[in-house]
């Protein structure tokens, strides 16, 4: 199997912005006296497009609002977090330059929407090094549906067998895994026994450049 596309998640993976989310979510449902922990985000929301992040708490609080204003209300503040404190994550700019220089495809596939995707690169700099951006807003499913992988796949002309994907969450890899594509985690809890589902397991990107240099 030759592998030549290299798919990026982005929350968590390029940023450290999965803190930005959780904080956003406790600081939205406060204001509607709903009080949820960090632990509540990543056991039902980690990895989740954001209109079924919103749709999740309005149905598990049986909050009688729109969940779009919840929606909004998140997405806005995880945008000013990511602009005032947002950091790549440790080896991106290695990795990405790596893959570059070695002609790899390279592709963006997030459950973020566009205006995350834009604070992001705005943020960190990196919009050139992607040939192809895909988000979940686009896809009738979000992850762990495998939408949103396929359709990177097919907008850069590659078979889903030639990708290597990078994913932190749960989510995340079961979207790539149901895609048949292959899989780098780099989870927040490596301990998670669902992760033994990925091919390969690190603690940063700069893991994954050694990896792909052992498998040349």
């Amino acid at each position: 199997m030759s592998l030549n596309t290299f798919i990026f998640d982005m929350d968590g993976v390029i940023i450290d912005s999965e803190p930005f989310w959780r904080q956003a979510q406790i600081e939205t449902l406060w204001k509607y006296n709903i009080s949820i922990t960090v632990e509540d985000c990543i056991k039902n929301t980690m990895g989740k497009r954001i209109d079924d992040v919103a749709l999740t708490w309005c149905q598990l609080h049986q909050l009688n609002i729109n969940p779009k204003l919840i929606e909004n209300e998140i997405v806005t503040t995880v945008i000013s977090l990511i602009s005032e404190k947002g950091k790549a994550k440790k080896g991106l700019y290695e990795l990405l330059n790596y893959l570059s220089k070695a002609n790899y495809n390279l592709a963006l596939a997030t459950s973020s929407s566009l205006s995350i995707i834009n604070a992001v690169f705005n943020k960190l700099s990196i919009s050139q090094y992607f040939q192809v951006v895909c988000t979940a807003d686009d896809e009738e499913f979000g992850k762990p549906h495998p939408a949103i992988y396929l359709k990177a796949a097919k907008k850069l002309g590659v078979s889903p067998t030639n990708c290597l994907v990078l994913e932190d969450s749960v989510t995340g890899l079961i979207a790539a895994k149901s895609a048949v594509m292959r899989t780098i985690v780099i989870p927040e809890n490596k301990s998670d026994p669902r992760f033994s589902l990925a091919d390969n397991i690190f603690s940063s990107m700069l893991d994954v450049i050694s990896y792909l240099e052992f498998e040349k």
